[in-house]
């Protein structure tokens, strides 16, 4: 690779996809509720798992749930979760599929609820951009994990909740050192 800009540490170098990712996409503050809804969807699924095997899964997760359309998959019925759970492409876990079905729900009563997803979202934080690294896990993790689960999502925990807070940029956690490491 020719870029010889240094990047956090668990950036695997050798695979274009999980650069591309860290350098244009993590942490970078998102408000489009597609966006957001997506990566809820994939940090659903990192659960106990690598986020470099999801992110390298990511095509195949776009095309196996209609491209992310909410309304789609808020209609999934058994023969559509039966399908997925044949598809060798994505992570085949059903409680994690059904979880999706239910999580699609509750963000849209969510979207009603606050007028967008993102509204809802960066309340938590006045709109503003968290910056810490070293952790997996914080207060507000927690009180957006609980308040997800008040709103009926499931497969939602603080950890997840953490990692998809940095993946749509309300946490800022580039490490120091890297070349996108900012205090404030």
């Amino acid at each position: 690779m020719d870029d010889m800009n240094p990047r956090c540490g668990w950036c695997n170098l050798s695979n274009p996809v999980y650069v591309a990712y860290h350098d244009a996409e993590w942490a970078v503050p998102s408000h489009d509720d597609h966006h957001l809804f997506e990566m809820l969807v994939l940090e659903t699924f990192q659960a106990g798992l690598s986020w470099e095997t999801i992110l390298n899964k990511r095509e195949r997760f776009r095309q196996a749930f209609d491209g992310f359309d909410i309304e789609r998959i808020r209609s999934y019925d058994e023969n559509k979760i039966a399908e997925l759970m044949d598809d060798p492409g994505i992570i085949r876990n059903r409680r994690k599929i059904v979880a999706t079905v239910g999580n699609a729900n509750a963000f849209r009563d969510i979207q009603t609820s606050y007028g967008s997803f993102d509204d809802y979202i960066w309340q938590f934080t006045g709109r503003r951009v968290i910056y810490e690294t070293g952790m997996t896990m914080s207060r507000l993790s927690d009180a957006v994990a609980a308040d997800l689960k008040a709103h009926g999502m499931r497969f939602i925990g603080t950890t997840i909740v953490y990692a998809y807070l940095q993946s749509i940029g309300v946490i800022n956690a580039h490490e120091p050192g890297c070349f996108l490491h900012r205090e404030r």
